[in-house]
């Protein structure tokens, strides 16, 4: 939140030390950048979960494509393999999803939660910003009245204005020291409350990633065929899709 001070009835008197200003400005924008932050936080960890589920949803439509496909009724090699692939995938998928429902529960709910906050913070700020306001007017109506010639009627004006600065000046006051004492604290107690979900966030992806390890063990043990390199896999392809390019439907004109 920023703000421009009302140039209208600025007091004389400098009723707010710099240092107060400074310490008040510099607490407050580590706050905004705090809330700015778990913003961001938030959006990019509910992309990266949505983009996992996606991907997750996505193997398995593959699957099941290639399991409905009419190779696989022709070739009972091929459909155990695809079937093992299918089996994975759904594994995986499984697993994917057991991961995201945790990630949502142990640290996107909490960044919401914690950004819930700053409406409240800022409209405490915005409170201290009016009775400065108010407080500013006040003392320039007081400052305004004690430069005048001390008449009767003068006096009166005065020692009503001085009535009237004083619940004011007291407010701003309170409302300062307020968010001066608990500004820090707020902004302190982020440690405390993000570090468990950052440890939830990363047991989550280990355990995901170590399932992961092994699913793919299980099938790359299932696929594989004794003796065959990656290096003879990509040879025998070659050789197969050179007889393909050798049919007269598919040669050039």
């Amino acid at each position: 939140m920023s703000w421009i001070p009302f140039k209208i009835g600025q007091p004389k008197k400098q009723i707010v030390p710099k240092t107060v200003e400074r310490d008040f400005e510099r607490e407050y924008g580590k706050l905004q950048q705090l809330e700015e932050q778990t913003r961001k936080l938030q959006k990019d960890m509910k992309k990266s979960t949505d983009a996992d589920l996606a991907m997750s949803k996505s193997a398995v439509k593959i699957s099941l494509d290639l399991l409905s496909n009419p190779l696989c009724e022709q070739d009972q090699d091929l459909l155990s393999m695809v079937t093992a692939l299918d089996t994975a995938m759904k594994r995986m998928d499984a697993f994917n999803q057991e991961k995201v429902n945790q990630i949502q529960k142990t640290v996107i709910e909490p960044l919401k939660k914690f950004g819930s906050v700053f409406p409240s913070l800022n409209m405490a700020v915005k409170r201290r910003e009016q009775a400065l306001q108010d407080y500013r007017r006040l003392q320039a109506k007081v400052e305004k009245y004690e430069e005048k010639e001390k008449t009767g009627p003068v006096l009166a004006k005065l020692h009503q204005a001085r009535e009237e600065l004083r619940p004011v000046r007291e407010d701003f006051e309170a409302k300062n020291r307020q968010l001066l004492e608990e500004m820090p604290r707020f902004y302190g107690s982020r440690l405390d409350y993000f570090q468990p979900s950052f440890e939830s966030l990363i047991r989550a992806q280990v355990v995901y990633y170590s399932e992961m390890h092994k699913i793919f063990g299980d099938l790359t043990q299932q696929l594989d065929q004794p003796g065959h390199s990656d290096e003879q896999r990509e040879r025998e392809n070659e050789a197969k899709l050179s007889e393909l390019r050798a049919l007269s439907i598919v040669a050039d004109d």
